[in-house]
C-alpha cells in the first residue's frame, strides 16, 4: 500500500485527508518513484476548488500535486533508460505527486544531481518549463527590455533569472519585502497596483518590449498599455486574456527537456529558487492554503517521509 493526498470534493482545503491507497504500477514508458519531495503551485489548489470544472461535481477521488522528487522504485514494460534506486526529478503523470509513491512518464523526468537535494529539486520541475516555455513563445532577444507580474513567484523569478541570463533587462512586479531579492538576481523591482505604468516608465524610459503576466490579478491592460500591443504580451495566469487578445500559455512541453537546458545555469548558481517553506505531507492543506495567500518569495515544498 502507499499513502497519498485525495480529496473527494472541490472545496477549500479542508477537502485533503491523508489516506491509503493502492500502489501504482507503471505502464510501458512509465517508472514508479518513491517520492521524498513535493512542489506545490497555484495549479494545484485552483483544481482543488474546481476551477476547470465547469460546475460538474468531482467523480471519483482525486490527488494533487504536479511535480516531484524522489527514487526509482519500480519501471514499467520496456523502461531501459531507468532503474530502481536512481535519484530523479519532474513531473507526475497523474497529478497525484502528493504521495509516497506516484507514477512518471519517462521524458518528464531528468536525473537529480547529487548537489541538488530533494526539496530544491522538487520546487524545479514547473516552474523551470514554464518559464523557458514562455519566454520562448514571447521570443525574447538579447538586449530587449521584459516586464514580469508576480516576479518573486515561482515561475516569476526563474522567468527573471533566465530572461537576464539570455542578455535582457528585466523590470519585475512585487510587494516591498521582496525587491531587495529582486535586484540581488538582476532585476529592477516596482510596486504593483494603482500607478503602476508610471512607475515601470520610471525605470524603464526606453520602454518595455514584452511582458508576461504570471499574476492573473488585473495587470493585462497595464502591460498592453506599456508594451504597446497584445502580441507582445503572454499570460499563464488571467482568463481573461481573450478579452484583451492576449495569448494564453497553458500547455506544457516536454519537462524533460527544459530541465536539461536549463540545470546548468542552476549548477552555477544562475538560476536559484528560493523555498518559502517546507511543510510534512499530512499537512498539505496548510501548504495550500499557504499558496492561496500568495505574495511568496519562491516555492513551498512537501516533505515526504
Amino acid at each position: 500500500m502507499s499513502q497519498a493526498i485525495r480529496f473527494s470534493a472541490y472545496g477549500d482545503a479542508d477537502v485533503l485527508r491523508l489516506v491509503e491507497v493502492p500502489l501504482p504500477e507503471p505502464a510501458e514508458g512509465q517508472v514508479r518513484v518513491a517520492v521524498r519531495a513535493v512542489g506545490v503551485n497555484p495549479l494545484d489548489w485552483k483544481i482543488r476548488r474546481g476551477y476547470f470544472a465547469e460546475g460538474e461535481p468531482l467523480g471519483a477521488p482525486a490527488g494533487t500535486g504536479i511535480e516531484l522528487a524522489g527514487v526509482v522504485d519500480a519501471v514499467g514494460p520496456g523502461v531501459t533508460a531507468w532503474r530502481p534506486g536512481q535519484p530523479v526529478f519532474g513531473r507526475s503523470a497523474t497529478r497525484g505527486a502528493a504521495a509516497t509513491h506516484d507514477l512518471a512518464a519517462v521524458d518528464e523526468l531528468l536525473e537529480k544531481p547529487e548537489w541538488l537535494s530533494f526539496e530544491q529539486a522538487a520546487a524545479l520541475p514547473v516552474a523551470v518549463e514554464t518559464a523557458y516555455r514562455t519566454l520562448r513563445e514571447l521570443g525574447l532577444r538579447e538586449g530587449q527590455t521584459l516586464l514580469v507580474h508576480a516576479a518573486a513567484g515561482a515561475v516569476g523569478l526563474t522567468a527573471v533569472q533566465l530572461a537576464r541570463a539570455w542578455g535582457a533587462t528585466v523590470i519585475g512586479t512585487a510587494g516591498e519585502r521582496n525587491h531587495a531579492f529582486l535586484r540581488e538576481i538582476g532585476a529592477m523591482p516596482v510596486t504593483y497596483g494603482d500607478g503602476l505604468v508610471e512607475r515601470v516608465r520610471a525605470v524603464a524610459p526606453q520602454g518595455v518590449d514584452l511582458a508576461l503576466d504570471a499574476s492573473g490579478r488585473g495587470a493585462l491592460p497595464a502591460s498592453l498599455e506599456l508594451a504597446g500591443g497584445p502580441e507582445k504580451v503572454l499570460t499563464i495566469a488571467d482568463p481573461a486574456a481573450a478579452d484583451h487578445g492576449v495569448r494564453f500559455s497553458a500547455v506544457p512541453g516536454p519537462t524533460g527537456e527544459a530541465l536539461r537546458e536549463v540545470l546548468p545555469l542552476i549548477g552555477s548558481d544562475r538560476v536559484r529558487m528560493p523555498i518559502e517553506r517546507t511543510f510534512p505531507l499530512d499537512r498539505a492543506a496548510d501548504a495550500h492554503r499557504l499558496s492561496e495567500e500568495g505574495h511568496l518569495q519562491g516555492k513551498i515544498v512537501l516533505k515526504v517521509g
